[in-house]
């Protein structure tokens, strides 16, 4: 029996990609572990190409593997993802010691490469790597946007849906393993479905999930503004299993930037489509993610953002530098002018507003009730979420009883706030 280790870096799209190989591997007898520092006759590394310091990681997780392979501690090194689909002849001249490298959709090439023939039959089914109350399921490969700064679409392809019968198999498959939460995923969500039913068919997916027994909570990650199908909403008021949470990358709000970004979205229909949120489904929790120093963001573009942030009070927000990629619209076109120290700084200026707001929201939460996913344990308590907060990126409630299990739901009164994180007592 061979023993594998399969390391997944970058998204959770990745991490599904690694656990449908990891499924394969396992019916054939692999030995398996994710991301284990103990060494194995395989190593496979999942990469991230996406923007310079994930691809940094990748390249620094290669070579210590390669390190590892030299001193006889693992037999074979493979390499698959976006990065080797990105460089795979630079990577291949320079780190000669990988058995293969293997592009963004090579897992049929690296089943051949293990001598693993692919059971079509184990296609809905996977080897979990996220604590077993929770997991992803992915809805679509690709994308079909062009936002000029933005690689994805050269890696990955073109958006490609996945038929909502397998979903719903994959669904239920997971659930019978103990998920009790589904992140849906995709680069785009909003594009759902256009490519083999000529329309967006999320709303009808959440519909067919809802009667899952076992499943307590579905929840959405990044639906493209543009195009975005307000039917969605009307399932979040219908259906008791859909989070009223959404992860929704803005990007910029002024109109100059987002142009440059080829987001084909203005600061007006933004503002609108915020206002339907909120009036739609009144506790909805939005995330966002933005990008600083983009070609083209002066000082007055970046303070009408600032503006932005203010005013929409976003419960979750992610900020991100510009990086000029090669391969990308801006890589080709624009000049990547603005210097870094400026863009780290109006980095830190959205990120300590957001924190006021943080704290202001979260403080709103303390002496209310609500329902908690217990997700791990500590040393003196568990840590958990409401369906307000996504895993491993969104606020966490700390509850001081060691009695709770994880993966099991409490209904929990907030006692404490801070900027990211609340205290809570189970009560009934």
């Amino acid at each position: 029996m061979q023993s594998v280790n399969i390391i997944t870096l970058g998204c959770s799209k990745n991490t599904v990609d690694s656990e449908k190989l990891a499924r394969q591997l396992s019916a054939m007898n692999y030995k398996l572990c994710f991301d284990s520092e103990k060494f194995t006759d395989i190593v496979i590394i999942n990469t991230c190409g996406f923007i310079h310091d994930a691809k940094q990681e990748s390249i620094n997780t290669i070579l210590s593997a390669v390190q590892a392979k030299q001193a006889g501690k693992i037999k074979q090194l493979y390499v698959m993802g976006c990065l080797s689909q990105r460089y795979a002849d630079e990577l291949r001249a320079e780190i000669p010691e990988v058995d293969s490298f293997f592009g963004a959709r090579g897992f049929d090439d690296v089943l051949q490469a293990l001598q693993v023939e692919k059971q079509e039959n184990l296609l809905q089914e996977r080897v979990v790597s996220s604590p077993s109350h929770l997991a992803y399921l992915k809805l679509a490969e690709g994308c079909n946007r062009t936002c000029a700064f933005c690689a994805i679409p050269s890696i990955r392809g073109k958006y490609v849906s996945e038929p909502i019968e397998s979903l719903v198999k994959e669904a239920k498959f997971l659930v019978q393993n103990g998920a009790k939460e589904l992140s849906l995923i995709a680069q785009d969500l909003s594009f759902f479905g256009y490519d083999l039913y000529k329309r967006n068919v999320l709303a009808e997916l959440l519909g067919k999930l809802q009667p899952i027994e076992g499943l307590e909570w579905i929840r959405l990650h990044y639906l493209y503004p543009n195009s975005f199908p307000m039917e969605v909403l009307d399932s979040m008021n219908q259906l008791s299993k859909v989070c009223h949470y959404i992860d929704i990358p803005f990007q910029h709000a002024s109109d100059k930037v987002l142009t440059k970004m080829r987001r084909f979205f203005s600061e007006k229909e933004t503002f609108e489509l915020m206002e339907k949120l909120k009036n739609k489904v009144p506790d909805i929790a939005i995330r966002t993610s933005l990008i600083v120093g983009h070609p083209g963001e002066t000082e007055k573009e970046f303070l009408k953002l600032v503006d932005f942030v203010r005013q929409a009070e976003f419960d979750r927000l992610g900020v991100f530098t510009y990086s000029h990629e090669e391969g990308t619209y801006a890589g080709e076109n624009y000049r990547n002018s603005i210097p870094e120290k400026v863009k780290q700084e109006r980095q830190e200026i959205i990120m300590n507003l957001q924190q006021e707001i943080s704290l202001k929201k979260n403080n709103e939460k303390v002496g209310k009730t609500f329902k908690v996913l217990i997700d791990r344990k500590e040393s003196d308590g568990v840590v958990g979420r409401t369906q307000y907060d996504a895993f491993e990126v969104d606020n966490e409630v700390f509850i001081a009883d060691k009695r709770l299990k994880v993966g099991d739901f409490y209904n929990v009164q907030i006692t404490a706030a801070d900027t990211y994180d609340l205290t809570g007592t189970v009560v009934n």
